[in-house]
């Protein structure tokens, strides 16, 4: 999944998703909900942020959960909004079976 969110594929990203998974902040908000709205929500923001990437700081797996610590880089948004600097964050992933349901962001 990260392999395809740092080449910006977002069909490629979904495709590991189930087809009702979704991102959200932690205990918190649903921000793109299904495939089609995840894969419309990052193809968004990968126009936005054409440099933006995800490196990998540490992972673990605690059952049916992937938890990474990722270092996220922006750069210059094609918008010509104010740069975003790098950030930390934990994402925590939720699987059933070989699908990722989803997707909870720590920032």
């Amino acid at each position: 999944m990260i392999d395809a969110y740092n080449a910006q594929d977002a069909d490629a990203y979904v495709a590991f998703m189930t087809e009702d998974a979704c991102e959200a902040n932690y205990r918190g908000d649903v921000v793109r909900k299904g495939r089609e709205g995840t894969s419309t929500g990052l193809a968004a923001a990968f126009a936005r942020w054409p440099q933006n990437r995800a490196e990998i700081v540490s992972a673990q797996e605690v059952g049916n959960y992937v938890l990474f610590r990722e270092h996220v880089t922006r750069g210059p948004a094609t918008d010509g909004s104010d740069l975003v600097e790098p950030f930390e964050v934990v994402a925590i992933y939720s699987f059933e079976g070989d699908k990722c349901a989803r997707v909870e962001f720590v920032r």
